[in-house]
C-alpha cells in the first residue's frame, strides 16, 4: 500500500497542467524535471513527486482518448 495523492495535490496539478500543457509529457522523470524549473512547490520532495506522477497519469489518460 502506497500513499495516496490528496485533494490538494490533484487539484495543483490539474492547475499547473491547465497553465503549461506544452511543458508535460507522459514521462515522470521529464515532468519532475519541468517542476523543478518552474520552482512553483515549497513542498516536500515527496510531494512534487506525486504531483509530476499524477500530471503523468493525466498525459497517459489524455494521449489514450
Amino acid at each position: 500500500m502506497g500513499k495516496q495523492t490528496t485533494k490538494i495535490l490533484k487539484t495543483k496539478a490539474r492547475k499547473i497542467c491547465s497553465l503549461y500543457p506544452d511543458r508535460f509529457s507522459k514521462k515522470f522523470e521529464e515532468n519532475k524535471k519541468v517542476i523543478e524549473e518552474l520552482g512553483l512547490f515549497g513542498y516536500s520532495k515527496s510531494d512534487k513527486n506525486m504531483v509530476a506522477g499524477f500530471i503523468t497519469k493525466l498525459k497517459t489518460v489524455e494521449a489514450r482518448e
